[in-house]
């Protein structure tokens, strides 16, 4: 299998995604403790698909919503340079809010991610992201909740593309030559 000429190598297979994912749900809910509901912000589009398996995986009322931003653009690398181009819909207020996002690699797109969603006032604020790549930060934030930690990958598949090529993959396949 390959992407824009370039070969893919699995790294994480769909069992273990809907295992961990299962036991993700379990451990935001009760670091959240007893909630009637939970506020949860999907970062589109690369944690689509993450958050609709973590969000079907909890068994309290959840309001979904998403927050669309860009750094990447067609490129491997985040550009460092953060623009919201969708907003959220629903008022954080006074809320328990659980902000996903797929990887957390330098920091730099979550982090502004964070404060702003902070500023819109929640009782509570956590984060979650589908994979840590390690050694990357450019910044001190640290996800409350993580899926996966990897290696300097290039990756793709669940939610992850390059240049909007790759989502629909089951699993997580590392870019070779990346």
């Amino acid at each position: 299998m390959e992407i824009r000429g370039k070969p893919l190598r699995p790294l994480i297979d769909p069992q273990s995604i809907q295992k961990r994912v299962h036991k993700l749900a379990g451990e935001i809910l009760d670091a959240f403790g007893n909630t009637e509901e939970l506020y949860v912000v999907g970062i589109l589009k690369g944690a689509f698909i993450f958050t609709a398996d973590l969000v079907r995986a909890m068994n309290i009322p959840v309001v979904v919503d998403f927050l669309q931003v860009s750094s990447y653009g067609q490129s491997m690398e985040s550009s460092g340079k953060i623009r919201i181009m969708k907003d959220i819909e629903i008022d954080i207020a006074g809320k328990k809010v659980l902000l996903i996002d797929d990887i957390l690699d330098t920091g730099l797109t979550i982090s502004e991610i964070y404060r702003f969603l902070k500023s819109k006032g929640p009782s509570e604020l956590k984060s979650c992201v589908f994979i840590e790549k390690e050694g990357r930060r450019k910044t001190d934030f640290e996800a409350d909740f993580v899926g996966f930690k990897t290696l300097n990958y290039f990756l793709v598949g669940y939610g992850l593309d390059w240049g909007e090529l790759g989502r629909n993959l089951p699993g997580i396949y590392a870019v070779e030559g990346s």
